[in-house]
């Protein structure tokens, strides 16, 4: 009983975890990375669809993103999605390709993706300990109903303390990781 508590909880953090590293590819560092382009949705056939499913997405190197598009028609609509979405540089349209240009970083923009990275970091923590709250409750509602005795509870929210405790450290070592990448110049 006790066991599937701890192994829940562990994997629901380990969840919160892996949501921090996947918003973490929004952000920019200093290599620029296709990833940017995940919330870019252009219209479709009537459908909002991601700009990998409409062509092939590429980066060409550390500061150049090439967009070709398996159909030339959608050039104009890929092109005001990008404008929409607001990531910081303008299509350039060739007529074949849609190429976008990232200058380098300067410092103030890599101390706001250091900001944006904490805050992510943060609410990675929330979570966990959301996570680390939603088992205590369970253990004590099984002390409460009788299940198990108070000692077996307290050593039960002591475990999971140091679960949380293992991954709250997890996330400081990521961010502590991620941060430094993001500083490199």
């Amino acid at each position: 009983m006790l066991n599937e508590i701890f192994n829940e909880c562990e994997t629901k953090m380990q969840g919160s975890i892996e949501h921090m590293q996947r918003d973490f590819k929004t952000l920019r560092t200093g290599k620029v990375t296709t990833s940017v382009l995940d919330n870019v949705k252009i219209d479709y056939y009537g459908t909002p669809t991601p700009l990998d499913q409409v062509g092939s997405v590429l980066a060409a190197d550390a500061t150049t993103i090439v967009i070709n598009p398996w159909e030339k028609n959608l050039l104009p609509d890929i092109e005001s999605a990008i404008n929409a979405a607001n990531i910081g540089v303008n299509p350039n349209n060739d007529g074949d390709l849609i190429k976008l240009f990232f200058p380098p970083m300067t410092v103030e923009q890599r101390q706001e993706s250091v900001k944006k990275m904490k805050t992510m970091g943060e609410n990675a923590k929330v979570s966990i300990r959301n996570d680390r709250r939603d088992a205590n409750d369970k253990i004590k509602k099984l002390e409460k109903d009788k299940e198990i005795t108070q000692d077996e509870s307290k050593s039960a929210q002591d475990n999971v303390q140091k679960i949380t405790d293992k991954y709250i450290t997890k996330v400081d070592s990521i961010l502590k990781d991620k941060e430094a990448e993001i500083l490199k110049v």
